[in-house]
């Protein structure tokens, strides 16, 4: 048929999304290697940041200290005439007690101070290293030629040489600083106070300063950057995969109502092509019975019938109405007409069912309650077609109280529309079969056609109102009605 063109393909359904899901497996993959360098680089520059700033500490505090040795120990002793020799004990403790009283309080780990001649220590804060000759490393070259320089130091290597370090170990900052003068007499800077001359350097300055604690936090931030980054694309990851999913539930369920869909359609397709036979069909029966439905009253009626043949024409006419109604139901389905609204009172055709079916109510115990109470309901709406639609819910409601009961009716006013609600203390109806209880040719009694509700459907619909059924099974039904009171 037609209609399966344009059904989609099974064999793709739940494959539209498989390129997203790919997707999120690269990104995910992609977003954990960028992430390691993007903490590598992050941590450097924070590195770069925490050594700078140390570095102009120490370089403050170098040349602090400069001042005070040359202030208060070299020129002292250049005035009184006296050698400078740091291998006198008086000279050491002196010198010692300015320079530890100059870095007390700051977190400083070693002080060393180079002649410039021979690159002999000639004092330290540790006494051990007093008279050593060390290697001379770049940042003390630099300083002879007066520039001063810093320089990160560790025992503890790196991840692949990456400058990924682990969050233990020493870590020290190395400075090296040239140390200049104070002309005794004048005051003026930079000028060496044995020589006289401006420029020369008396001497260099080492500082080691311990940044451990420091470089360790930049080292954990470096490893919760990564983490954090890591957990982030996690939670992306996943995000996307529950709307991936989500994705594809939506085009298999939507795949799904398309298929329901056709599967309606080609029910309605079937059901037209039946109401046209039946319509045909119906019409051509109509006649007939009521040629059968008048000669059987005939037959009854007349002088000379025995009680046998007055029974059996009454038979004949009962079938034949009750026939006739059939078709009429058929009828009705095939060719719905088309509602005559005027206007009408709802009580009104409430109380004409009512009043029809009281004999019927009476006999099978039924009482009826409402809150009309003589209230006044007016309304647009085609009265006959409305009466055959409420005596259809009508006539349910007493066949399902076969030992009576009560039928409530009740009707509101709500926004320009009736809510109109009739309820039953029968025996309710199943879940399973109040799904179809509108569906055409659908009956759970053995005389019925099954049209009855559609038939309300339609008529209800065709108002443009709405009809409803809530049921429990040993409960009772409630039709509900909401119907316009203008057209």
């Amino acid at each position: 048929m037609a209609l399966n063109e344009n059904l989609p393909n099974p064999p793709l359904e739940g494959k539209q999304f498989r390129l997203v899901k790919y997707f999120a497996y690269a990104s995910f993959f992609v977003i954990i290697i960028f992430s390691f360098p993007f903490s590598v680089f992050l941590s450097q520059q924070a590195k770069n940041i925490l050594l700078r700033s140390y570095e102009n500490y120490a370089l403050l505090l170098g040349e602090n200290l400069n001042h005070q040795v040359v202030q208060n120990f070299m020129i002292p002793i250049v005035m009184s005439g006296e050698q400078i020799s740091l291998r006198d004990e008086d000279q050491f403790q002196w010198i010692d007690r300015i320079v530890k009283n100059t870095i007390h309080s700051f977190n400083i780990e070693m002080v060393n101070m180079y002649e410039i001649e021979t690159g002999r220590i000639v004092y330290a804060t540790d006494p051990r290293l007093f008279g050593r000759v060390v290697n001379l490393s770049i940042g003390y070259k630099r300083a002879l030629e007066g520039e001063s320089t810093s320089t990160l130091i560790s025992g503890k290597r790196d991840f692949w040489g990456l400058g990924i370090g682990l969050p233990v170990g020493k870590w020290l900052l190395r400075t090296h600083i040239p140390m200049t003068g104070v002309h005794p007499l004048t005051g003026e800077k930079g000028v060496n106070p044995f020589t006289g001359r401006k420029g020369d350097l008396i001497g260099i300055l080492e500082l080691l300063q311990d940044l451990s604690n420091e470089y360790q936090s930049i080292v954990k931030f470096q490893f919760l950057v990564f983490g954090l980054s890591v957990l982030i694309m996690a939670l992306i990851f996943i995000a996307l995969l529950l709307i991936v999913r989500k994705a594809e539930n939506t085009i298999e369920e939507r795949a799904r109502k398309q298929r329901a869909l056709e599967d309606q359609l080609n029910q309605a397709a079937r059901l037209a092509a039946l109401g046209e036979m039946v319509a045909g069909v119906s019409h051509e029966i109509k006649n007939p019975l009521g040629i059968i439905q008048s000669t059987a009253q005939l037959l009854g009626e007349m002088p000379e019938a025995d009680h046998t043949q007055k029974r059996l024409s009454a038979v004949i006419k009962e079938e034949s109405i009750r026939l006739n109604g059939i078709v009429t139901e058929f009828l009705d389905f095939a060719s719905p007409r088309k509602p005559m609204l005027q206007e009408s009172s709802l009580e009104d055709i409430v109380h004409r069912n009512l009043v029809f079916l009281q004999p019927e109510l009476e006999k099978q115990g039924i009482a009826v309650e409402s809150n009309l109470d003589g209230r006044s309901f007016p309304i647009q709406v085609d009265e006959e077609l409305l009466y055959r639609a409420l005596l259809n819910i009508f006539l349910n409601a007493m066949q399902a109280m076969d030992q009576g009961g009560t039928i409530r009716v009740d009707i509101k006013d709500d926004d320009g529309h009736y809510h109109l609600e009739i309820g039953d203390s029968g025996c309710g109806i199943d879940p399973e079969n109040l799904r179809r209880i509108f569906d055409p040719f659908f009956t759970t009694r053995e005389k019925g056609t099954g049209l009855g509700l559609s038939l309300v459907k339609k008529i209800v619909e065709g108002h443009g109102g709405t009809i409803t059924v809530d049921s429990k099974e040993g409960e009772g039904t409630v039709i509900k009605i909401r119907l316009p009171i203008r057209a």
